[in-house]
């Protein structure tokens, strides 16, 4: 058993979430219980995450995708309402981090990514204004861009939407999971064969083909499962609670 202040008070020391100007709040979102025994992880606080966390038991529920975005409605009405309610209903504390879990260099998002598809990490990157999110590196061995494509989709269990010659090469590449489309230029700006990402936009694809690179998108939640799975698994092992990762799945 682990107290609520206990467990925050740790996850923002750890996360440094401090260092971050964000899209939402980091840290304790929805205060349930005082202890926790039992935490449920995953990457967003959907309805169907929290029915989950309900039916274990858990007392307390870590994700990457919280509430209270910027620019959303305020009012805690319709599907807001709803969500806030079960978790309320039934002692449940929601602990949301964005920015700080993609950056942590031992159970961030990105660095757990290269973890799973095999990437050797050579340093970090990203826009002016935060601690650098995104990573870039290399592969083992060089891949073909049709070969990479095939690798991601057997670690990932999704196909990614792939730009670029079949056969050109990739050995260098930079990373940054979600919906990080919008960082190809400063990846292009690391002299790498290739851009990996969650998401795509319109004009991503120009940008890749114009600038000779491979990108990638090969799901924003496909390629952030691995962040809140492992900060949960560090959790249990600290605090000695239990703690269990369910995947909702989602294509997107």
């Amino acid at each position: 058993m682990v107290q609520l202040s206990d467990l925050v008070r740790y996850l923002d020391d750890l996360l440094e979430v401090e260092r971050f100007t964000d899209y939402c709040p980091n840290g304790l979102q929805v205060e349930g219980g005082a202890t926790i025994n039992r935490l449920v992880c995953g990457v967003t606080a959907s309805q169907a995450l929290i029915e989950a966390a309900i039916e274990t038991g858990a007392d307390a529920l870590l994700v990457h995708h919280g509430y209270f975005w910027k620019g959303e409605a305020a009012p805690i009405v319709g599907i807001k309402k709803r969500r806030i309610a079960r978790l309320l209903e039934n002692g449940i504390s929601l602990l949301a981090y964005h920015l700080p879990l993609d950056a942590h260099p031992v159970y961030g998002n990105n660095v757990q990514l290269a973890k799973v598809l095999g990437l050797k990490v050579a340093g970090s990157f990203g826009p002016p204004g935060n601690p650098a999110i995104g990573l870039y590196g290399s592969l083992s061995e060089p891949l073909s861009g049709e070969a990479l494509a095939a690798q991601i989709t057997d670690r990932l269990g999704r196909a990614p939407l792939h730009v670029g010659e079949a056969l050109a090469p990739v050995s260098k590449l930079a990373w940054c999971t979600g919906g990080a489309q919008g960082l190809i230029e400063e990846a292009v700006r690391l002299g790498v064969d290739a851009y990996l990402t969650g998401e795509v936009s319109e004009q991503t694809v120009h940008l890749a083909r114009e600038n000779g690179i491979h990108f990638y998108a090969a799901g924003h939640h496909a390629t952030e499962r691995y962040g809140a799975r492992a900060l949960g698994e560090h959790v249990a092992e600290h605090f000695g609670i239990e703690q269990q990762f369910i995947d909702i799945d989602n294509p997107a």
